[in-house]
């Protein structure tokens, strides 16, 4: 993982992560059938990072530009705490979160890979970027991921504010039990 100096220093404060989907979540390709979307992949070591974040008292959204059954089927298997779907311009969202959770652009990471991830990055206080992220957003983060969108990327970022904030251990030593 690529990170900035202070980007430990930046995680220890986030209560909310919000992460794109096409890209992020998953690798980027949209597979449509006769019917239109026909499916997504999600890596499910995501999925357990955010579910872990989550039991530990974070908030999560999904803000994605496109709409899709599949993403909104995903966000309730994970309980995702908002979900904005076909938002071309992400900041109404971004501010409604903001707003609904009484929080401060230092408290929300956001994690995106595209052009139109770029507002919300650079509001946040936490932007990171998935290893395979176009070359404008990696070079306006906080931190980039060594995984590319939709191989654990997220879970990635889940686990650095996770370690930032000493509550990693915690989510280990409960598997071992």
């Amino acid at each position: 993982m690529n990170y900035s100096e202070d980007a430990r220093e930046r995680a220890k404060k986030i209560k909310l992560i919000a992460f794109d989907v096409d890209g992020v979540l998953t690798d980027g390709c949209v597979n449509m059938g006769p019917d239109g979307e026909a499916f997504k992949s999600f890596d499910i070591k995501d999925g357990l990072g955010i579910t872990q974040w989550q039991k530990a008292g974070g908030k999560t959204a999904f803000i994605t530009g496109r709409e899709s059954e599949i993403v909104a089927r995903r966000a309730a298997e994970l309980h995702i705490t908002a979900v904005f779907q076909g938002c071309l311009d992400k900041r109404a969202a971004y501010a409604e979160l903001k707003e609904r959770f009484g929080l401060a652009d230092t408290e929300v990471a956001y994690m995106g890979d595209d052009l139109i991830d770029l507002s919300l990055l650079t509001r946040a206080g936490l932007a990171a970027a998935v290893a395979d992220a176009v070359l404008e957003v990696r070079d306006r983060v906080h931190l980039v991921t060594g995984r590319p969108g939709g191989h654990g990327a997220a879970r990635e970022l889940v686990e650095f504010i996770m370690r930032a904030q000493g509550r990693w251990d915690d989510v280990v030593q409960a598997f071992l039990l």
